[in-house]
């Protein structure tokens, strides 16, 4: 057998080279004393509020007139909470709940149809009638109660439950409509030029595109239009007279009278008035920071 007859070795490729991998950095966190102390002073600012309200409550009316409002108190007791149950206080519960379900209730029915409109609708007259729209933010209710006490007057609802809820929800909208329309904004154009190739009408787009896709917004509106309705006192004050259709912040003053107050019963009131839009608040505050966050919209 030749030389030349020998088979060549065959060559095999070299695979390509790798780069260098990247040095790591070691990072270290270095520490902030001026944040660390911010928080602190912060949450001191947001408890001890609540601690004072809470230890108050728990003691006796003389007690509270003399010991230091830090002190917690030597004889803790209940019978200023079984006071404000016994007074009322059910009664004036189930009277902030309806309205502020009915607030709730109106201002999502007008706004979200009317948040779609103004968002949809690209012509100078709807934008035209939502910025005017949006000057009821800029109005504040002081200015307006006089009118508003002879609209309610003449429509014969002064002292009931209607003359709180409707200017509740008026004064609520506008901030609604700023919240919805900012969400809405954020809804690709996409997403309805598909629907409309598909056929649907614009209810259809409403309810299984607009009202689907913006959850954050409406829960944002919901809690805001509650908190709104929950701590209202100047329209249950000039709109209301009778114990009937009393709420929450008017019964408080069933602990102050002419000759002092009984501040454990009312910061008894206080603490069991605030449980239950707390509640809700814990429940749906990541909805209501994610609304506030997309109000400018894109």
């Amino acid at each position: 057998m030749s030389h030349d007859t020998l088979p060549r070795p065959v060559k095999t490729a070299r695979p390509p080279a790798r780069p260098p991998a990247p040095r790591r950095r070691h990072w270290t966190r270095r520490a902030n004393p001026l944040a660390g102390v911010s928080t602190v002073i912060w949450l001191a600012v947001v408890i001890i509020p609540i601690y004072a309200m809470i230890s108050a409550s728990l003691t006796k009316q003389d007690e509270a007139l003399g010991n230091n409002a830090l002190k917690p108190p030597t004889d803790p007791t209940l019978d200023n909470y079984n006071t404000v149950l016994h007074n009322g206080f059910g009664h004036y519960l189930a009277n902030t709940a309806i309205v502020a379900a009915a607030v709730v209730a109106i201002v999502l029915v007008l706004c979200v149809p009317l948040a779609y409109v103004a968002v949809r609708t690209r012509n100078v007259w709807s934008g035209s009638a939502f910025r005017l729209f949006l000057l009821g933010v800029a109005i504040p209710a002081q200015a307006v109660v006089v009118p508003l006490y002879l609209m309610i007057a003449k429509l014969n609802l002064y002292d009931s439950l209607l003359a709180i809820i409707l200017p509740t929800a008026a004064f609520a909208m506008p901030v609604s409509m700023l919240i919805l329309t900012g969400t809405l904004r954020d809804i690709s154009e996409e997403l309805y030029e598909a629907m409309a190739l598909d056929g649907a009408s614009t209810t259809r787009m409403l309810f299984q595109l607009v009202i689907p896709m913006t959850k954050g917004g409406i829960s944002t509106v919901v809690i805001y239009s509650a908190l709104q309705a929950w701590n209202g006192f100047l329209f249950p004050l000039i709109f209301t007279q009778s114990d009937g259709p009393r709420v929450l912040t008017l019964g408080l003053f069933n602990y102050v009278s002419q000759f002092g107050v009984n501040i454990p019963a009312l910061l008894a009131s206080v603490v069991l008035s605030g449980i239950p839009i707390f509640a809700v608040y814990l429940v749906a505050r990541r909805a209501l920071v994610g609304g506030l966050m997309g109000v400018g919209g894109k």
